[in-house]
């Protein structure tokens, strides 16, 4: 089945949670008003089934809830859901009986499970399917009970936390997921009301709100809410200083900046990786381990790391979000060291040899690498994009660099397919979401978009997957190692990000934020 590019957004699936808050300064908490939040790029799809990138997640997460959520240490807490029983190949919800869809209707057992079983169904082709929610899973309700049971036909590894990053869908668009192109349908604190989209989104609280999370209420949410693009992050933080937007996330140069102006809440959190994938495709040089070893010793990752974070980073030590199911360092001793040396050695061996004008050839063809990154990440990732660019040079590989915007990323890794090298933010909660793109059929016809072939690490996943929890940890995490020993992804730096806040508190996880904590505040 097909997937969109989901690794293409940072903090991918950590919405409705709670955590550490974005204070803003002193200032005492305000009835109603406007509470106005900046996102890079524009959320496009605004069905639940169908949304993978961050700020989709962003914009959903006002309108629908999940079946549980989790508190700043990771642990599972209550959602839509009040208690549950798990087993290896299922989990048995008992729902709240007072949660009501934003069109006055309750929501049901039936609806819960309606949601999965579209999910699942291949003709939704839902990009979500195999990643946040196992490809077959089955949900069956009992409404007389007020129960919902997920299973799967084998032991599954995390199905209880899995279903904290399910955006549940209620009401007519239940039967009509159509309805959700201009509107939304969910049992949130909020409802949007206009939708322009490249510009706002805006959101009418719903006071009659009392189920969220952690006994989250709307009490004294903000009457409305508005999510502005604004793709210039240095255009967002001079809006934030001067009181036009209330909260924003800063990667780039102008953090410094608001870490240093009076009156700004602020926040540093972990924000998933920056890294790199070699396309493995027969055709591609990449395919060779050989290759993909050498350019990779012949850049010194450290330095790469103070770039591509602005020197706001540090060293990685695994592909999963923090708070990390499974706590440990996949990364040291399995990326190969820096060696420009042993790099041009092994390009010699491997019988790419210097032309007249200084770039490697063989059988006719250059060693040349088309290197495609995000440009809404800040000028770090363009930078290092360059570092990257002059570092192959002096090994004779010619790189030309492609910037695009977060869509154009996902169309790239699925249907375009025209990249030899990709830098791509992961932002996963649980490893079993990198499963569907990490092995597997290749894109376009699945979502393995750089064409993965590791044994090891299927072997890996295939024993990991069946175990509950915490017992198969230390699989999980040989599994991530094994993608690292044979050079298909180099992690580069974990990322850090600035939650700014001007006028107002909320809460995040993950660097996303938690609608249903959003206070307006005075002399903020």
């Amino acid at each position: 089945m097909r997937k969109t590019a989901a690794l293409a957004a940072l903090a991918l699936f950590a919405t409705a949670c709670g955590g550490g808050g974005a204070a803003s300064g002193p200032g005492k908490p305000v009835a109603g008003g406007t509470f106005t939040y900046a996102i890079t790029a524009d959320p496009g799809v605004l069905d639940p089934a169908m949304g993978v990138l961050s700020v989709t997640n962003t914009v959903l997460s006002f309108a629908y809830d999940t079946l549980v959520s989790s508190s700043p240490d990771g642990k599972i807490i209550p959602a839509l859901a009040e208690k549950w029983d798990v087993k290896p190949d299922q989990v048995t919800f008992t729902m709240r009986k007072d949660v009501k869809c934003s069109d006055g209707s309750p929501l049901t057992a039936a609806d819960v499970a309606e949601n999965v079983n579209h999910i699942t169904d291949p003709a939704t082709k839902s990009p979500i399917n195999g990643v946040l929610v196992p490809a077959d899973m089955k949900a069956k309700a009992d409404d007389a009970a007020g129960t919902v049971t997920l299973s799967t036909s084998k032991p599954f590894s995390f199905i209880l936390e899995s279903a904290r990053l399910l955006f549940i869908v209620c009401g007519k668009a239940v039967k009509d997921p159509s309805l959700l192109a201009h509107a939304t349908s969910g049992s949130g604190p909020w409802v949007l009301s206009e939708a322009v989209p490249g510009d706002h989104y805006t959101f009418k609280v719903r006071r009659d709100y009392t189920w969220g999370p952690g006994g989250a209420t709307a009490k004294d949410l903000p009457d409305t809410t508005v999510v502005k693009i604004v793709p210039n992050e240095q255009t967002a933080a001079n809006l934030m200083i001067a009181g036009s937007i209330n909260g924003m996330d800063v990667n780039g140069p102008d953090r410094a900046r608001l870490e240093a102006t009076p009156g700004i809440g602020k926040k540093v959190v972990a924000n998933g990786n920056g890294q790199f994938f070699y396309h493995q495709g027969e055709d591609r040089p990449t395919h060779d381990p050989a290759v993909r070893k050498a350019l990779t010793q012949a850049i010194n990752l450290t330095e790469l790391g103070n770039i591509s974070t602005s020197g706001t980073g540090k060293p990685a030590s695994g592909l999963v979000l923090y708070p990390r199911p499974c706590q440990g360092d996949s990364v040291t001793g399995h990326v190969p060291g820096y060696d420009v040396a042993a790099a041009t050695a092994a390009l010699d061996a491997a019988g790419w040899k210097v032309g007249p004008d200084g770039i490697r050839v063989k059988d006719g063809k250059r060693l040349s690498m088309r290197y495609v990154y995000v440009t809404t990440r800040g000028p770090g990732i363009q930078a290092a994009a360059e570092y990257i660019a002059n570092a192959w040079k002096k090994i004779g590989v010619e790189t030309k660099l492609n910037g695009v915007i977060d869509t154009k990323l996902a169309e790239e890794l699925n249907a375009t397919q025209d990249w030899d090298v990709i830098w791509l933010p992961i932002g996963v909660t649980l490893p079993t979401q990198l499963i569907g793109f990490l092995s597997g059929p290749s894109a376009p016809k699945g979502g393995n978009f750089a064409h993965l072939a590791n044994a090891r690490y299927e072997e890996l996943v295939s024993k990991a997957i069946g175990m509950p929890g915490e017992a198969g940890c230390k699989l999980w995490l040989e599994s991530e190692s094994a993608l690292f020993d044979n050079v298909d992804l180099v992690p580069v730096a974990e990322n850090t990000v600035l939650t700014a806040s001007k006028g107002a508190t909320f809460d995040t996880l993950a660097g996303l934020l938690f609608p249903a904590s959003i206070r307006l505040t005075q002399g903020g």
